[in-house]
């Protein structure tokens, strides 16, 4: 339990902290363009959770993320954990397509919207529509965007279908797309569990799939060929792991 208490401990100070950084240098215009204090705070703030929580993340293919060009990371999604350890990891400058849902937690909420985080509206198919719309415009100012295929958390750590709405946006900014896969999250902290299992993360990074050309009909291969890179690395990683 010590894991867990240690985490609860350090979610209770950190996200305070962190969380009013970026809300006042918000609301007094310190920094009026991303990057900055909006970049460190989430850094700062995730990986001193993983460190209480005991959880060390390692990576495989950071050299395919390119380093002077916005993308869209399409990671699966296991746990709170994915959270947290691709916003320790991933350099530069990037924002979160996240759920509703968050935008309502009091202080991280009002944090993550001041930042620069985008909220998604699953069950509204016109804000749906716009928070794609907003994210693309993201990616073209030139920031990179994190979106998690499945759209939810899986309760049994098999990967869930990709909904097409990250490929929709990826293809109207032409970004590029990186697969990325979370590897071990799933058995740290599932999704309905307080409890915290420390275990090593293993961030998967595949090479750059080019939007350069495509259109709204391209988006469904876009998906599978996303989706593929991404079960070849789940089984690498269940095979190294047994």
């Amino acid at each position: 339990m010590f894991p867990t208490i240690r985490y609860l401990v350090a979610l209770s100070v950190f996200t305070p902290y962190y969380g009013m950084s970026v809300i006042i240098v918000a609301l007094l215009r310190i920094e009026n363009r991303p990057g900055g204090v909006y970049d460190r705070a989430a850094r700062n703030w995730s990986r001193k959770l993983l460190a209480a929580a005991q959880v060390p993340v390692s990576t495989v293919g950071m050299e395919n993320i390119p380093a002077n060009q916005p993308v869209v990371f399409v990671s699966n999604h296991q746990s709170w954990f994915d959270v947290l350890s691709l916003a320790a990891t991933i350099p530069g400058t990037m924002r979160f397509m996240s759920k509703k849902e968050l935008a309502n937690v009091p202080l991280l909420g009002r944090a993550m919207r001041a930042a620069g985080h985008i909220f998604l509206d699953r069950g509204n198919r016109q804000a749906a529509f716009e928070a794609y719309e907003e994210t693309a415009k993201v990616i073209r100012a030139g920031l990179s965007a994190v979106v998690f295929g499945e759209g939810t958390r899986s309760r049994t750590g098999k990967l869930l279908p990709f909904k097409k709405g990250p490929f929709v946006f990826a293809i109207a900014a032409q970004a590029p797309v990186v697969p990325v896969y979370c590897a071990n999250t799933f058995e740290i902290q599932p999704k309905g569990s307080i409890r915290i299992r420390p275990r090593p993360v293993t961030l998967y990074f595949g090479a750059p799939i080019s939007t350069a050309g495509m259109t709204y009909s391209d988006r469904g291969s876009l998906l599978n060929d996303t989706r593929a890179v991404i079960e070849r690395f789940k089984v690498d990683a269940e095979g190294k792991r047994n």
